[in-house]
């Protein structure tokens, strides 16, 4: 079924941090007293190694690269606590999902409001409401799985320890973050007008009138032009704009706002920007062969993390690069494929078959759905086709083998002994890769056994 372009899930990394080794400089009596504090130590003395510049310039993107959405968003035109309902595809952050249709908000709580939800009654259709904070972490999500009980009706997410009198027969929701990024998803399925129907019952609005926040100011750059050195320039503004919840954060941000001081004197702030170009660039592209501390077989790659981080900062910033606003693992899993069988870059000069066998065809690992989608390797933009089919999944109106198994193709052109709606287009002489989706994963998808087939270079 043909869908509009969108992006998709890029590859995440894992690297150690070090330790945080400050030393405690000696007393010094007042006639030889130090510069004041605002004037920032030699290069010598600094309580930092190119390694933590490293570590710190990976973890401060996280936040930065929510920020830079964030800011787009309300450039755009959103407004804060009201919900928009996006056409299907019509969204412009890396890793949407092809097979739902979005509506998303930003929305701030305080501790004398809440954000009334509405969520409608649905049947045998992949839904739910995430809600995300400012580094990108899933704080909760309303849908039939974590509300077995009531999945539909009206809930209110609150301000942990927020006193508000709420509407009769209201599910409270409690966060501990003031400021959400709001995304509720429809899966499309086989009947799009139904589907767009249902998006539009979700409604939310805010019980009173919490102050938005004033976002701090950030650098210009994207996938191709990373920041250097000036990532760092604003970065106490930063880290204060948005409370890191996960414990173990601590040694790597106090790195950041050591380096933020450091860069003050031009020598360091040099030293700092060289760096950043050429180390931590290069550890945030090595990292990215694997998703985190994923693993790799087939020829793909299972991420270890997604949605919820806890110390893995760099496995969430590449995940914010990438595909930012991913859902946890228990929700959705993904997985990403760019070396065919013997482990070669996939190239759109070539053409790759993909087999199931009867036994575990890809609708057995999905409580709702699954689908595969190639982007190029850079903005992990879905790639234009004169066919403009830019995925696969259980729409597709697949051909089964004789003996049950399902055989899918991935070239430049229809392979002759291709069934066309088992085909999705590649772009001809140029590198890309996969993106594999269970939604409700179960099974060997569930439980981390389970890997998608070995793509199998035909020519």
């Amino acid at each position: 079924m043909n869908r509009i372009a969108c992006t998709c899930l890029a590859v995440l990394a894992a690297l150690a941090l070090p330790g945080c080794n400050r030393s405690t400089p000696e007393a010094t009596p007042a006639a030889a007293a130090p510069p004041a504090a605002t004037t920032p130590p030699p290069a010598a003395t600094r309580a930092y190694t190119d390694q933590d510049i490293s570590d710190a310039w990976i973890y401060l993107m996280g936040r930065l690269l929510v920020l830079r959405q964030q800011k787009a968003d309300l450039d755009g035109g959103m407004k804060w606590n009201e919900l928009v309902h996006r056409k299907p595809g019509a969204v412009e952050w890396p890793n949407p999902n092809l097979d739902v249709a979005y509506s998303e908000a930003w929305v701030a709580l305080d501790e004398n409001s809440c954000t009334l939800v509405t969520v409608p009654e649905i049947k045998g259709r992949y839904y739910t409401v995430q809600f995300l904070n400012g580094w990108g972490e899933t704080l909760a999500n309303i849908d039939a799985r974590t509300q077995p009980q009531r999945p539909s009706g009206e809930f209110a997410v609150c301000l942990e320890g927020a006193t508000v009198a709420l509407p009769a027969d209201t599910v409270r929701v409690d966060v501990p973050a003031r400021f959400l990024r709001v995304l509720a998803r429809v899966e499309l399925g086989d009947n799009w007008k139904d589907a767009v129907a249902l998006q539009k019952k979700f409604a939310l609005r805010s019980t009173g009138t919490p102050t938005p926040p004033t976002l701090p100011a950030i650098p210009a750059f994207d996938q191709q032009h990373l920041p250097g050195v000036e990532a760092f320039e604003n970065a106490v503004a930063v880290l204060d704009s948005e409370r890191d919840l996960n414990p173990g954060m601590e040694g790597v941000a106090a790195k950041v706002r050591a380096i933020a001081t450091g860069i003050q004197d031009p020598a360091e702030r040099a030293r700092v920007d060289q760096v950043v170009r050429t180390k931590a660039h290069a550890d945030l592209a090595k990292a990215s062969a694997t998703i985190g501390h994923g693993t790799v077989r087939n020829g793909w790659v299972r991420p270890s993390v997604a949605g919820s981080y806890g110390d893995d900062w760099l496995g969430r910033t590449l995940i914010n690069l990438g595909g930012i606003w991913a859902n946890q693992l228990d929700s959705v899993v993904y997985f990403k494929g760019n070396l065919d069988s013997t482990n070669t870059q996939l190239n759109g000069a070539h053409s790759y078959t993909m087999t199931f066998p009867k036994e575990a065809l890809p609708a057995s690992f999905a409580d709702y759905f699954w689908s595969v989608i190639a982007v190029d390797p850079v903005f992990a933009r879905v790639l234009p086709n004169p066919k403009n089919r830019f995925l696969l999944n259980r729409e597709s109106w697949l051909t089964y083998n004789p003996d049950g198994s399902l055989t899918l193709y991935f070239a430049p052109d229809k392979p002759t002994d291709a069934p066309d709606p088992n085909w999705l287009p590649t772009p001809k002489g140029q590198d890309y890769r996969l993106t594999f989706r269970f939604y409700g994963p179960k099974g060997g998808v569930s439980d981390g056994s389970y890997y998608p087939p070995p793509l199998i270079k035909t020519n």
